[in-house]
Order: structure tokens, then C-alpha cells, then sequence
């Protein structure tokens, strides 16, 4: 047994330790900086702050093992839990009316530095770790039972990402070579069998099975003779055959339960998306405020026909809504049996055409977003006559429905709207829906907006 392992609750003691020594550290220190003396009312807020991560980041599974997963989920969930943190100290200092004695400097960059700091620390000793790791340091040994295809997937990522530090000993199974002739990459250890002396006799630390979800009484077999084994046993669900989006687990009543098809804004990262939508769709339409009012007089000097052009469309959940437009055609047409605007549409008016080229057209929807009805960064709303008829053709295309219809989006920046010509095309902009949907994040939100502004408005399909 290494150092590492040896020492494991002392480094984690240590880790649970610094986080709040360094946001209650930061305080004297900034105080220091700005020639401020350090008042009670900074210890106070030092003392309730660094009792308050010890809470959040508990609750948060902060300190939950991170071996296997991806660097930048584990500053997520810091991230995440400082904000809680924050929320928390805020609204205290509002209802005790304390909020005017602390400096606002002191307050901006302590709150900017401290989840700075921190990530900076839990990144640092997850890099030293894998590097360790790679080096055949502090790691861990792991049994797979299965060599299908579900096993052969496991193994491969397992022993292709050594930073992971787990070493596959072999695998377990009633054929030693497969029936679709794929090799395993590890040992073939022997039958499902007597399996318990032989784990026995390895000691490995964790077992994976892997067995298809059809052979459920072969399982609960396995599972059962691993009682006697002080390996963590872990079930790898065959899922991956599923269409899934943001799968995660839960529990109802104490019964654990999968899901598949779940929205990504649910409690604490649906009311950021929210206060991202609200704070940036507020400002920006204080901005465009004349370049609306602008618009809005070309449009009734240039044609007949009401300023914004309102037409339902599918929302949140598959909900009917009423999306703003600026009046861009000669015609308002809503109905069940819609035709999109081709290259040189004569129902686009002059100034329209202008509006479509440069996408000034979807100003209004700045309103939708304010009214919760769309948010700034999502799947593109389609008409739905238009999702009528590819819902039945694109396999998960309502999936894009669990979450507010935007402005912009993913399909957007990357170069896929208005041409809707060829079920490929559209299949295209799902994909990337589903993308943006599985791995949404407030920083990929930013990178959306920043691309959307660099690149410009107006795009080639635009018509």
C-alpha cells in the first residue's frame, strides 16, 4: 500500500478543510489590500461564509470521489455550490439591512476569487493525481463480469484513459472468446462459476457488470455470490441502445430510478438559466431600444400590414406558443399547412428581405424571453406545421422540446438554419440540438452568444 493509500482521510480532511479557509481567508486578506481595517462585521461574514461551504459543499457531493469523471464537471459543481453560498449571504444581508457596511470592491472580488481559488485547488490535486495515476501510482484494481459488447466498450475506455487509475485484472465469463470474434484486451479469468473463491483470491477492488439487461436472473446470480466479495460492485445499465438525454439517477420513495429523457434546467441550474435569460434579455433590449422603434417605422412605411408578425409554434414541453417577429412578408400565415420562404420569395417585401438576411427579424423575441415563453441560447422554434411533419421522419426531434425554444443556438452558430429543404439538413440541426441540450452549461451559453455576435446576423440561407 502506497503513500496515497495510506493517507487517504488525511488528504481528504484536507481538501474539506481548505475551501473554507480560503473563502475566510480572503476577506482579511482583501481588506489588507484596500487599506481597510478588518472589522467585526468581516469577521462575521468570514465565519458564517466558511460555515456555510462546509454545508453547501457537502450537500453538493463536492467531495464525492472524482476518479472517473471529467475534470471541468467537478469545477461545475463548486461553482454551483458557491453560488448557493452566495445567494445565501446575500439575502441574509438584505433582511438584516447589514449590506451598506461592507465594501463593494472588497465584496465583487471575494466573490469572483474565492470559487477561482478553489477549483484552482481541486483541479491541482486532481492533475497531480493523474499524473500519478499514468504513472502507476494510487491506483485501483477492477474485474469486469461480461465480454459483450457493453464489456468490450467498458474495458476499452477504462484501459485506454490511464489517468483513471484503474487496472483492468481480466475479465469473467462463460465464453471465453465472443460470438462476433471481438477480443477482449484483458485476460479471460474463467466462467460466471464459482465466481465467488476466485474474486476471493484476486481482491480486486471494484466489479463491474456488464451482462445485457435480458440475462436479469444471470445478475442477480452475480450479484449475489459478490456479497461475499468487499469489492464495490457497480452495474454498468445497457442503455447506451437508448436515445438518452441528460440521463441521470434519482429516487422515488427510496426506489432508485434512471432517467433517459430529462431536462438539464431543473432546480438550482433552471433558476441560472432563468437569471441568465432575464438580466441579459432586459439589457440587451435597453440597447436596441431605438433600432426597434427604427425598424418598426420602416416596416409601416415600406408596406401595408401590422408591425410584428406573431405565429404559434412549439415551447417548453411541447406547449403552444406565440412567437414575435418583425413583418417581414406581405402575408401572416399561422394555419396548419405553412410554406417556408424560398430565394426570392415574392411575399418577402423589400425592407423584409433585408430584415430575414440579417436575422433583425427575431428582435421581438427578446419580449418572448422576458415573458419566459423562449431564453436567449436554444433549439429554434419551428413552425408547427414544420414539426408535424419531421416528427414523425427524425428519430427524437421532439426531444428538443424539453427545454425553452431560443434566439440563437448551437444549429444556429454552426451554420445550420433557414434551409429546411432535405430531411438531412434538418437532421442535421437536431443533432445539434441534442448536443447542446446533453452538455449545456452557462459557458457554453456565452460561447454561443460571442459566436452568434463575432460571425454576424446574416447568413447565405437566410432568405
Amino acid at each position: 500500500m502506497g503513500f496515497l493509500e495510506r493517507h487517504q482521510f488525511s488528504i481528504q480532511l484536507v481538501r474539506r478543510l481548505l475551501d473554507p479557509l480560503i473563502a475566510a481567508a480572503g476577506l482579511p486578506l482583501l481588506c489588507w489590500a484596500f487599506g481597510l481595517p478588518f472589522a467585526p462585521h468581516y469577521v462575521w461574514l468570514a465565519v458564517i461564509g466558511a460555515l456555510l461551504v462546509v454545508i453547501a459543499f457537502g450537500e453538493a457531493k463536492v467531495y464525492r470521489p472524482w476518479r472517473s469523471a471529467p475534470l471541468g464537471q467537478e469545477a461545475h459543481f463548486i461553482w454551483i455550490a458557491w453560488v448557493a453560498v452566495c445567494g445565501v449571504l446575500f439575502a441574509m444581508g438584505y433582511i438584516t439591512k447589514t449590506s451598506e457596511l461592507f465594501s463593494r470592491r472588497v465584496l465583487l472580488i471575494w466573490v469572483i476569487a474565492t470559487p477561482a481559488l478553489m477549483i484552482g485547488m481541486h483541479l491541482s490535486v486532481r492533475l497531480g493525481l493523474r499524473w500519478l495515476r499514468e504513472r502507476g501510482r494510487n491506483y485501483r484494481t477492477a474485474v469486469i463480469v461480461g465480454s459483450g459488447d457493453l464489456g468490450r466498450r467498458l474495458c476499452s475506455h477504462i484501459v485506454s484513459n490511464p489517468w483513471l487509475g484503474i487496472r483492468v485484472i481480466g475479465y469473467v465469463d462463460d465464453r471465453e472468446n465472443p460470438r462476433d470474434g471481438d477480443q477482449m484486451s484483458v485476460p479471460h479469468l474463467g466462467p460466471l462459476d464459482d465466481l465467488t473463491p476466485r474474486m476471493q483470491a484476486l481482491n480486486p477492488n471494484f466489479v463491474y457488470i456488464a451482462l445485457p439487461m435480458r440475462a436479469e436472473d444471470r445478475i442477480r446470480e452475480v450479484i449475489d455470490s459478490l456479497m461475499d466479495s468487499t469489492a464495490s460492485v457497480y452495474l454498468v445499465p445497457d442503455i447506451l441502445t437508448f436515445q438518452m438525454l441528460t440521463a441521470r439517477t434519482e429516487e422515488i420513495d427510496g426506489l432508485p430510478v434512471i432517467g433517459l429523457c430529462e431536462t438539464p434546467f431543473s432546480g438550482l441550474q433552471g433558476w441560472l438559466k432563468r437569471a441568465e435569460d432575464v438580466v441579459l434579455a432586459s439589457l440587451i433590449l435597453v440597447l436596441i431600444s431605438p433600432l426597434l422603434a427604427t425598424i418598426a417605422f420602416g416596416i409601416k412605411l415600406s408596406s401595408s400590414g401590422p408591425v410584428l408578425f406573431k405565429q404559434r409554434r412549439y415551447g417548453l414541453d411541447g406547449r403552444q406558443i406565440r412567437v414575435y417577429k418583425f413583418r417581414s412578408m406581405t402575408v401572416c400565415e399561422d394555419g396548419s399547412d405553412i410554406k417556408l420562404a424560398e430565394r426570392n420569395d415574392p411575399r418577402v417585401t423589400p425592407f423584409g428581405a433585408f430584415l430575414r438576411r440579417t436575422s433583425l427579424d427575431e428582435l421581438p423575441q427578446f419580449f418572448n424571453v422576458l415573458q419566459g415563453r423562449m431564453s436567449i441560447v436554444g433549439p429554434r422554434p419551428h413552425a408547427i406545421s414544420i414539426n408535424e411533419q419531421y416528427r414523425h421522419l427524425i428519430k427524437g426531434y421532439m426531444l428538443r422540446h424539453k427545454v425553452r425554444p431560443g434566439i440563437t443556438g448551437l444549429a444556429q452558430v454552426r451554420g445550420y438554419r433557414g434551409d429546411m429543404s432535405s430531411l438531412e439538413k434538418v437532421e442535421k440541426r437536431i443533432e445539434c440540438d441534442l448536443t447542446y441540450i446533453r452538455n449545456w452549461s452557462l459557458q457554453l451559453d456565452m460561447k454561443i452568444i460571442g459566436m452568434t455576435i463575432l460571425r454576424g446576423f446574416s447568413h447565405k440561407n437566410a432568405y
